[in-house]
């Protein structure tokens, strides 16, 4: 039994984060960029330590990175072609996460060049780095319309335009405003505020808060979020 194990070559495992951001218009992605020269972008991430699980891992390059802890992580796929990195062989485990832009407090080092990209507008990225960003889309827009995972993006209060302006950005479409309204209203996830968003139009909207108590009670559950 021992002699399989020291018949087995030892190989580098990584983990990338896809970091998705919301500005108010358009859904973004944060990359990072090693020397002022290079014109390859790349996924933020790093190595696996000996006494880690992937899950801490993640977690632990997250906060190095962004300075930011209880956001949602959510591990994506493992990437592991051969030559996908010419270096040396690497296995990496790509996970996405959601966060606020507002929150976010660069850590990176001055080594590196950190910068918010709209998902629809990317540069050149390193190694396979575009299909874990193409996977991650395409989970982030599964994941949106049958769980509630979207406010995750937004701040504690919100309008409903500005949550029909996130969904808008995740599906690259324009949802009906009254349909959409509807349907997020229906799902009773929201509280209403007293308060309204002044000067963007005469009457004002309405500021809405998420229940917390219901939404950690649906967001393992599914629904039919996304009004067609």
């Amino acid at each position: 039994m021992l002699d399989q194990y020291k018949q087995q070559r030892p190989y580098l495992v990584a983990l990338d984060s896809i970091i998705f951001g919301f500005d108010g218009e358009s859904l973004k992605i944060l990359l990072v960029k090693r020397g002022v020269e290079e014109k390859t972008w790349s996924l933020m991430g790093g190595w696996l330590q000996p006494d880690e699980s992937l899950g801490q891992a993640a977690s632990r390059i997250l906060f190095e990175l962004t300075g930011l802890t209880n956001v949602y992580l959510e591990q994506l796929h493992a990437f592991g072609e051969p030559n996908r990195d010419p270096i040396v062989r690497t296995v990496s485990v790509a996970y996405f996460s959601l966060v606020k832009i507002a929150d976010y407090d660069s850590k990176i080092s001055g080594d590196f060049q950190a910068h918010w990209f709209s998902i629809y507008d990317l540069p050149p990225l390193l190694f396979d780095h575009g299909d874990m960003v193409d996977l991650a889309i395409k989970r982030l827009r599964y994941k949106a319309a049958q769980h509630p995972i979207g406010f995750e993006l937004l701040n504690e209060k919100f309008t409903i335009p500005q949550l029909k302006k996130l969904y808008d950005a995740i599906y690259n479409t324009e949802f009906d405003k009254r349909n959409f309204s509807r349907k997020i209203l229906s799902t009773n996830l929201l509280i209403k505020l007293p308060e309204k968003q002044k000067g963007f139009s005469r009457r004002g909207a309405f500021f809405y808060t998420v229940d917390t108590e219901k939404y950690h009670h649906v967001a393992d559950s599914f629904l039919n979020f996304i009004p067609s």
